[in-house]
């Protein structure tokens, strides 16, 4: 992500703790000012600097001689509207679709060009994959992103068109043609495949959330592994479920509260 800037072209305090604090995407949670400096490309002073200050703040915790992110970012977070609307609304009915699949559930919405899973909830058929809650994946390689692509203005789905359909496994879906062709089926059935396309052995459908504005808010999936997984039967699950919490939110925004 790039950093902030003022308007004279230079890096803000602001832009480079963000840079920073980016750093630990795609990370174990926990890295060393030594690991920062690597990652961010920051100088030294500045990033020690840095460190010091937004662990006073809060936004960073000590582990030994290591950093993690603080817990001011979970109390932020929670205040965040849309996806803890969202995951408010769909966690009964992901507790549901887990007991009855034993496999993974996961919710989630488009930040940019990926997906952003606000809530996964583990199986004990699921497969071990590193999706995980907060964690983000490429929309164009996984059912929840094409399932929300397939319901988002042309403008969103050419924005990931032109950012590149990067490769996964053999399966992903490269070709912008193929891509549209795709979100155009999606559309008519109501439901996105995952066949092998984001990790080798993993199958999975998902479906479009719609929010309270008719526009889509973000999609409910099932994974599984390849065997263990009949796409076919569970997808009227998970449809089924999406539009249990489309009307969750539905009724949440006209205050007539949960229906269920």
């Amino acid at each position: 992500m790039s950093p902030n800037h003022r308007d004279d072209g230079e890096i803000s305090g602001i832009g480079r703790a963000g840079v920073l604090l980016n750093a630990f995407q795609g990370s174990r949670g926990i890295l060393t000012t030594r690991e920062l400096i690597e990652r961010t490309g920051l100088p030294r002073s500045t990033a020690h600097r840095l460190v010091a200050e937004l662990v006073r703040c809060g936004f960073l915790e000590r582990d030994g001689r290591a950093l993690r992110l603080g817990l001011m970012f979970f109390e932020l977070g929670q205040l965040v509207p849309r996806p803890r609307s969202l995951a408010d609304a769909a966690r009964p009915y992901m507790s549901d679709l887990r007991e009855a699949t034993r496999q993974n559930v996961g919710t989630a919405v488009l930040v940019d060009r990926e997906v952003l899973y606000v809530e996964v909830l583990r199986g004990k058929d699921g497969p071990r994959v590193p999706s995980r809650t907060g964690g983000r994946w490429p929309a164009h390689a996984s059912c929840s992103g094409k399932a929300i692509l397939a319901f988002a203005g042309s403008e969103v789905v050419e924005a990931v068109v032109a950012d590149g359909l990067t490769r996964l496994t053999e399966n992903t879906i490269t070709e912008p043609e193929t891509l549209r062709e795709e979100l155009a089926r999606i559309r008519q059935r109501g439901v996105a495949y995952d066949r092998q396309e984001s990790f080798p052995g993993v199958m999975a459908v998902a479906s479009p959330v719609i929010g309270p504005d008719g526009e889509v808010a973000g999609a409910l999936s099932v994974s599984g592994l390849t065997g263990r997984i009949n796409l076919t039967r569970v997808d009227a699950a998970v449809r089924a479920g999406a539009l249990a919490v489309s009307r969750e939110l539905s009724h949440a925004h006209t205050g007539f509260g949960a229906r269920r």
